[in-house]
Parts: structure tokens; C-alpha cells; sequence
């Protein structure tokens, strides 16, 4: 499965994505995280449905500098195409 999440609230300059990408990366979860412009934090990750479940309430709390107002979720298919976890690019 796919998730495909974007997180807001005050989640930029509080280690947001790198509490995701070490999240991701124990869960061995494959995708990436990304800060957009508007202010929110958006995250694709691939793996298996319980996987991604545990993930997605990492999203919902996230660190402890962070607040968490709101997550929009899509799921999707799987497309295989991500070979680890990363950090992208403002977008």
C-alpha cells in the first residue's frame, strides 16, 4: 500500500522530517518527506498496511516541538518505485 500524507500545524523548524524519516526508516518503510511552502509537511511512504497504520499515528504526533493540527490521508497502490526513505526538496 501507499500513503500519502500532509501534515499541518506548526511542523517546519522542529524536526519534523527527520523525526519521519527515522520513523520510515525503522519501520523500513520506503518514500520520502518533504516541507511545502504553505507551511505543512507532506510524506509518501510504501509498505504494508499495518506498517503504514503505525506510521500514520507517528504523523499524527509527531515530535515533541511539534503541533499537530492536521493530517490529511490519501491511500493508494503500491507503485514500487522508492528504493529507501528520504528527505526531498521544498516543494
Amino acid at each position: 500500500m501507499r500513503l500519502h500524507a500532509r501534515v499541518e500545524g506548526a511542523v517546519q523548524g522542529v524536526g519534523f522530517r527527520a523525526f519521519v524519516e527515522h520513523r520510515a526508516a525503522s519501520l523500513g518503510l520506503k518514500g520520502w518527506v518533504r516541507n511545502r511552502w504553505d507551511g505543512s509537511v507532506e510524506a509518501v511512504a510504501e509498505g504494508s498496511q499495518y506498517t503504514l497504520e503505525s506510521f500514520l499515528e507517528s504523523l499524527n504526533r509527531g515530535p515533541r516541538s511539534a503541533h499537530v493540527a492536521h493530517v490529511k490521508v490519501e491511500w493508494e497502490q503500491a507503485t514500487g518505485e522508492f528504493s529507501s526513505f528520504t528527505v526531498r526538496r521544498t516543494d
